[in-house]
């Protein structure tokens, strides 16, 4: 288990050293200059203050040595200025990344409890109506984009009943110390709603798959016969069996729930890391989007691994095959 860790520790080192580069040169190849972007359209500005701005920001210097510079600082912990907010990379991800990590958290955390629970209700009803209600529920989400659901969404509860707001983390025009707790959950629901409806479906039918091969073993056929309950069997045998499995694709979902808080995000203008990092893109901010791609990179590994050691745990034959 540890060498295996150790392995994957490697390994994602190489991966944020070649993600950087390769980021760093696709951006730098791209028509957009993070210049021109941050001077849009004033024409007051003069080529000498334009000539200026690329020096303090060190536009001007050789690709090689942009990106030499930029690795050695990151290594010191600096990630840079943002090119846009004239902050430090690092505070705004941080404040930014607590908010999404908020919204994904609620989201995952739903998603896996509903999509366990509407699983095991399908395996212990297989065949009957309700199996298929949820099998065509589920099939239906995988095939629905989270902007779709979100507009959705919007529509029913926002436009048609008002019964949450339109968008935002907060009320507009609000002083921030004025905000209270129940206005920031008014806004907050409508996101979070849109991203766990759609990650139920596959933890829902992982999860049915993984109890129907538990009920067709013998000791399940024989705890049947014994005269044992469905509540029964759930409880003694069927829980500690399909949970774990569970609980690891969840884990291993973090890359998707990264990038569907990042359209979520956008649908609701909620400001989250997403949206930032999709800012950061339009507008040409090289340090805030390397930093937010590097950082949303080290998340994603980090429930891949976490889903990792859970199947090792699970079923120790995986170590083999890593």
């Amino acid at each position: 288990m540890t060498k295996s860790i150790v392995i994957r520790l490697v390994r994602v080192v190489t991966l944020l050293i070649g993600l950087s580069i390769l980021t760093f040169s696709l951006i730098q190849l791209s028509p957009m200059d993070p210049v021109n972007a941050y001077v849009g359209g004033d024409s007051s500005a003069s080529p000498e203050q334009i000539e200026k701005f690329k020096e303090y920001w060190g536009t001007d210097k050789g690709l090689v040595e942009q990106y030499l510079s930029w690795a050695g600082a990151l290594l010191k912990g600096d990630f840079g200025t943002s090119l846009l907010y004239r902050t430090p990379v690092v505070d705004i991800i941080q404040s930014r990344f607590l908010t999404s990590l908020a919204l994904m958290g609620t989201a995952w955390i739903l998603s896996g409890v509903i999509g366990y629970g509407l699983g095991m209700l399908a395996a212990m009803n297989r065949g009957r109506l309700i199996d298929k209600i949820i099998k065509w529920y589920s099939y239906t989400l995988v095939s629905t984009p989270v902007f779709w659901m979100g507009l959705i969404l919007l529509i029913v509860f926002a436009v048609w009943l008002k019964w949450l707001p339109v968008g935002l983390a907060v009320p507009a025009g609000v002083l921030e110390s004025e905000v209270h707790f129940i206005d920031r959950v008014r806004h907050f629901v409508l996101p979070a709603l849109a991203l766990s409806i759609l990650g139920v479906a596959n933890v829902a039918m992982h999860t049915r798959e993984k109890m129907i091969d538990i009920l067709n073993t013998e000791y399940i056929i024989f705890a049947e016969a014994r005269g044992e309950s469905k509540w029964q069997i759930f409880k003694h045998h069927g829980f500690r069996n399909s949970i774990l499995p569970a609980i690891s694709l969840q884990f291993a979902y973090f890359g998707e729930l990264f990038g569907g808080s990042m359209l979520a995000e956008q649908v609701f203008a909620y400001p989250g890391l997403g949206s930032t990092l999709t800012t950061a893109g339009l507008k040409g901010d090289l340090p805030l989007m390397v930093g937010i791609i590097l950082v949303s990179s080290l998340f994603v590994f980090a429930g891949n691994l976490i889903a990792d050691i859970l199947n090792n745990v699970i079923d120790p034959r995986t170590k083999e095959a890593s």
